[in-house]
């Protein structure tokens, strides 16, 4: 593999997207989520309601600081000397002032980890967008933000899911555990953007081969030979056309093949926030009852302790320049030593 040049830093940023704290942040929260995409009202009050239905709390801003919790241990156990900062995109601590504290702190070179695994508009793009408009906000005192790769095929990414997969192999009864459908699932994005995502030059399309090749690395080192790919999580309005076919539907079509157990893989994500929770959790286990189906759901990974060592080894990568951990065959998407932006990333859909 290709050695990136070490370079000096002095600190890491987790950054990731946010969520309600508490039911009067709901609202707030949505409405930065989806600020100029036209979202009718209504919409945002549906969401709110699932929301609403776990006390307004997403987990997600408490299981990210699990994550920085475990990555400070590790550093700490390899002798690395970074202090780590925790931004988000949509809900406090917001990225703008993270990186303002970062420059009071006097950091001037830092790395940034944003937890998404994915290439893609909204799993990379947006996350340099956000690291620019932090930048902007600052000003001249702002200090350097280089996102750190994307990590879909990490081998310890890849090992986790494999093992989560088998633990919740063992929630199916014995009579019927050996006839389970292994089912990984990810965020469903619009077809034009995902026909837009990535150099046009290598065929686009970057997240959904991501998500597929990661499924079939996964089902590999999980010793799955059949398994089905679907998506979730998709809003917008319905005659736009979306990655497909939706979790919920494909339980349904399952059901009509008669397989009597399903495992859900949530292969896009790397906490249980919300959209687990709920499409999951409560909509697709739910769904399957009602359809006489066992459901088994495997863990995310960013609770699996080689989580943190995933992440230390993608900061070594450009701290000490060692080679970059891939078990993939797509073009390595990494970034960019002079201006912190990921080579041939992402393009904005035109």
């Amino acid at each position: 593999m290709e050695k990136n040049t070490p370079e000096s830093y002095d600190a890491l940023m987790v950054l990731s997207f946010g969520g309600p704290e508490g039911p009067d942040d709901v609202r707030p929260f949505l409405e930065n989520v989806t600020r100029g995409r036209g979202i009718p009202p209504e919409r945002l009050d549906d969401v709110a309601e699932h929301y609403l239905h776990f006390g307004g709390v997403s987990p997600i801003n408490a299981l990210n600081r699990a994550i920085i919790d475990a990555v400070r241990a590790e550093f700490a156990a390899h002798s690395i000397d970074l202090p780590i900062y925790f931004g988000n995109r949509n809900w406090h601590p917001m990225i703008e002032d993270t990186a303002a504290e970062m420059a009071r702190d006097g950091v001037r070179n830092a790395l940034v980890f944003a937890t998404s695994a994915w290439g893609g508009y909204s799993g990379c793009r947006q996350y340099h967008e956000d690291i620019e408009r932090a930048r902007e906000a600052v000003g001249a005192d702002a200090p350097k933000l280089t996102k750190l790769r994307q990590f879909y095929d990490h081998p310890l990414a890849v090992a986790a899911a494999a093992d989560a997969i088998a633990a919740a192999r063992t929630e199916i009864s014995d009579d019927i555990r050996g006839e389970a459908r292994v089912v990984f699932t990810a965020h469903s994005v619009p077809l034009r953007a995902d026909a837009a995502d990535g150099p046009t030059d290598l065929g686009g399309r970057l997240y959904s081969r991501q998500v597929t090749e990661a499924c079939a690395l996964v089902a590999e080192a999980a010793g799955v030979d059949d398994y089905d790919q679907v998506w979730q999580s998709r809003s917008g309005p319905p005659q736009m056309p979306w990655l497909e076919p939706d979790i919920v539907d494909h339980l349904d079509a399952l059901s009509e093949r008669g397989v009597p157990a399903v495992i859900v893989v949530p292969i896009g994500f790397v906490s249980d926030h919300l959209e687990v929770l709920w499409d999951l959790d409560t909509e697709a286990r739910d769904r399957a009852a009602e359809l006489g189906m066992a459901f088994a759901r495997a863990a995310t990974i960013g609770t699996d302790p080689r989580f943190a060592q995933l992440v230390r080894g993608l900061v070594q990568e450009m701290t000490d320049g060692i080679p970059a951990q891939r078990l993939g065959s797509l073009p390595m998407l990494g970034v960019d030593s002079d201006d912190g932006h990921a080579v041939q990333c992402c393009a904005l859909p035109s």
